[in-house]
């Protein structure tokens, strides 16, 4: 009797192993290996801006590389060019998005699917921020949705944008993302006067800029309603900002704070070497916005 049970004994016990290895190997590698939070690096192809501006890709892999030298996140790089079918189910996987891309706003809305899957992850308290024309919009329709998300918007016919040397001041209410952030002067092209949530709960201005006779915030933080946080900066039109420690900390840290962690108030140190920040051979052509 004994002799007989055994090769069904094993055969039960290989069916078992197999439909075990199949579900294990077929598995979502992130949910499977590791418990980091997932940081969705949302960057396009050169647009028609002039070389060494609006370099979306360059950026995000300098994102990505701060991110990675914390050790702390599982970070996923997209050059989410339309269609971008992918968008949703990436999107349905990430504790946070950041979007430095071409007209952000539109680019966020023109999709239904692709506006359900970032209010899915407004609604489960994800982490959303915005980085220069990341949060625009040419046209006036996007601008609500947009700004119910990020909690701010560069958008509309009316919108404003400078070219100029500016000092950029951190505000004087304490935030962990301006920590180890002082006033410092920058070359760069702001947008300013910016669309912000008509109910201001939670929302607070980081950093401002004087352009004319007033000043102007160009980057926020947003603690949403639904558990969530947002961030946006309005600068980085030049990639070569990207040398300066104040740049590269407000940016990370906004992130970081996006995704609920603690920030050492001292600022994080995020090395950069000039090999890291260079370019590859292009140039671009001048497009006004």
């Amino acid at each position: 009797m004994r002799s007989k049970s055994l090769p069904a004994f094993y055969i039960s016990l290989t069916l078992a192993f197999s439909s075990w290895s199949s579900y294990i190997f077929a598995a979502d590698p992130v949910t499977r290996t590791s418990t980091s939070k997932r940081v969705l690096l949302l960057g396009q192809r050169p647009d028609t801006h002039p070389k060494t501006t609006h370099e979306y890709m360059a950026g995000i892999r300098l994102i990505a590389k701060f991110l990675n030298d914390l050790g702390k996140y599982k970070v996923i790089i997209e050059q989410a060019d339309n269609p971008w079918n992918s968008g949703p189910e990436l999107l349905d996987g990430a504790d946070a998005a950041v979007l430095f891309l071409t007209e952000g706003a539109t680019w966020v809305s023109e999709e239904k699917e692709r506006l359900a899957a970032f209010e899915r992850l407004s609604k489960r308290g994800g982490g959303l921020s915005a980085l220069h024309w990341g949060m625009g919009t040419r046209e006036a329709e996007p601008i609500p949705d947009f700004v119910s998300l990020f909690g701010g918007c560069h958008g509309g016919p009316d919108r404003k944008y400078k070219v100029d040397d500016f000092q950029l001041v951190p505000s004087l209410t304490p935030h962990p993302v301006l920590y180890g952030i002082n006033p410092f002067h920058a070359h760069d092209e702001l947008y300013y006067a910016l669309k912000f949530p008509a109910h201001r709960r939670g929302h607070t201005v980081l950093m401002n800029a004087q352009i004319g006779q007033e000043n102007y915030a160009v980057a926020w933080a947003w603690q949403r309603e639904d558990d969530g946080r947002s961030f946006g900066f309005s600068g980085l039109h030049f990639h070569q900002n990207w040398e300066r420690i104040e740049y590269r900390r407000l940016v990370i840290q906004g992130i970081m704070w996006t995704l609920k962690e603690t920030i050492p108030t001292e600022g994080l140190r995020l090395d950069l070497s000039e090999r890291e920040i260079e370019l590859p051979d292009g140039a671009g052509v001048k497009n006004e916005k």
